[in-house]
């Protein structure tokens, strides 16, 4: 995929970003600037970046911002599967 981008909650604090990880997979990362620090690697193959940025542009305007990920990406059928929690 080659492509990297991220987002930042309107009222700061929240990061969510899209990357590719050390094996060439795409991985989603959820920082929430105190505690908590989650990495997804994305397992469909034929998934779009523009398609992840959409969830990831969604999912970081929303106030609850994990389970607003998990909604928009199984509504792209994009698959994830945990690597840091």
């Amino acid at each position: 995929m080659g492509h990297q981008s991220s987002f930042h909650a309107p009222e700061g604090g929240v990061f969510l970003g899209l990357r590719q990880g050390r094996t060439g997979a795409s991985e989603i990362v959820y920082d929430d600037g105190v505690a908590r620090r989650l990495v997804w690697r994305v397992s469909s193959q034929d998934s779009r970046a523009e398609d992840i940025d959409a969830a990831l542009r969604v999912a970081v305007s929303n106030h609850r911002v994990v389970p607003t990920l998990y909604a928009e990406l199984k509504k792209r059928s994009i698959a994830i599967e945990a690597v840091l929690r």
